[in-house]
């Protein structure tokens, strides 16, 4: 078990050595990689918050990009609502039916290449001349730079080292953080983690154990997730594990579960299918929670009178730690004392490391995706 301010660890109970994860974290921190610095406070942005103040007023902002060009915002928008009074509209797919409409929005326009398909596709849809826009992407020609140049739009240069998986403590994901009135400094604390004895430990015996868990086959990580503001933060990690670790034939199936509600579908799977999954349980202690009406509930239920929704939630989540510990089912658990920037930037922080070492420790290059290149080459010849 590992404690920190925010977060209440328990790792999987997996007794192996864990000298090889050591010496390649070792390793890693020893490079001089730039994904790494992003993630600490000494990364210098592409944008100032002077640059910002010209859009302080706008309540409704736009998010149009795919993948990592939003789905780290959308999981800071929805994990820490509860701070942000503006309103942010995420475009992060192709939907025919979703209807234009005539207010003055922000829009942000997120690529890296500045050529995602998608992106432009949407940009041709909803940008219009009430609007006011800033297009994040790579310093150099591509589509979207073009096009701002066109519209006489602020860009943000995104830097062209940092894949989008990896890109929320950068611009990407800061500026619309900026925006909603977060503190970036406060998610980006790399270089104070690093220094935390006991979150290397914890990074290096959950990164052992997954290596296990893959050797002896079992391929699926499989989120139970209790927090349902926490559900776009697993959307994030399923393109991070996915992306990073699915190829040569190797790779983790990230599956995200929604509990208690999974506990009447696929729970009896879980419990009594197949071998080949692994789990994470993941909580959040809520401050504030509704109470059950006590003169509504009837004799025959009366432990849960005085109950709030969140202590049933939380009774649920340790009954089934339980049952799956009597079954010696693999998981571990994550339990947010504190919903704030600092928790969801040591989370950002902690499945970056751990992906890019599982990929070293599975002799995978972690940063790129090959393989989803070969579709958008074969949809633009058949769109030629």
């Amino acid at each position: 078990m590992m404690n920190s301010k925010n977060i209440v660890f328990k790792n999987f109970n997996f007794k192996k050595k864990t000298s090889n994860i050591k010496k390649k974290l070792t390793e890693l921190l020893k490079e001089d990689n730039k994904i790494l610095q992003s993630l600490d406070s000494n990364y210098s942005d592409s944008y100032t918050k002077k640059s910002l103040s010209k859009y302080k007023n706008f309540k409704n902002i736009r998010i149009i990009g795919m993948g990592g060009s939003s789905l780290g915002t959308r999981a800071i928008y929805s994990f820490l609502k509860h701070k942000i009074k503006k309103k942010f509209i995420f475009f992060d797919n192709l939907n025919a039916n979703r209807l234009k409409n005539n207010k003055k929005h922000l829009n942000l326009i997120v690529s890296k290449s500045g050529n995602t398909l998608e992106t432009i596709v949407n940009s041709n849809i909803y940008l219009n001349k009430l609007d006011k826009n800033i297009f994040i992407t790579e310093n150099k020609k591509n589509y979207l730079h073009t096009l701002a140049n066109k519209l006489k739009s602020e860009i943000v240069h995104h830097n062209n080292y940092i894949g989008g998986r990896y890109s929320v403590l950068s611009e990407v994901g800061m500026l619309p953080a900026d925006l909603m009135g977060l503190k970036p400094d406060h998610f980006r604390q790399f270089n104070s983690l690093i220094k935390n004895k006991k979150f290397l430990n914890n990074l290096i015996q959950n990164v052992t154990a997954t290596v296990g868990f893959l050797k002896n086959k079992k391929i699926n990580s499989v989120i139970l997730n209790y927090d349902e503001k926490a559900q776009n933060l697993f959307n994030w990690y399923q393109q991070l594990i996915a992306e990073s670790l699915g190829k040569k034939g190797k790779g983790l199936l990230p599956i995200i579960s929604s509990l208690p509600k999974d506990n009447h579908s696929v729970m009896q799977l879980y419990l009594d299918g197949f071998k080949n999954n692994f789990f994470t349980f993941f909580y959040t202690h809520e401050s504030k929670s509704l109470k059950l009406k006590n003169s509504k509930i009837l004799s025959s239920q009366k432990s849960l009178k005085n109950r709030s929704l969140s202590e049933i939630i939380y009774a649920q989540k340790k009954a089934t730690e339980n049952v799956f510990s009597n079954k010696n089912i693999p998981f571990r658990s994550f339990e947010i004392t504190n919903r704030d920037e600092k928790t969801l930037g040591e989370l950002f922080c902690f499945f970056i490391l751990e992906t890019i070492l599982i990929g070293k420790s599975l002799n995978l290059n972690p940063y790129d995706q090959p393989a989803v290149e070969l579709i958008k080459i074969e949809t633009k010849r058949i769109l030629n």
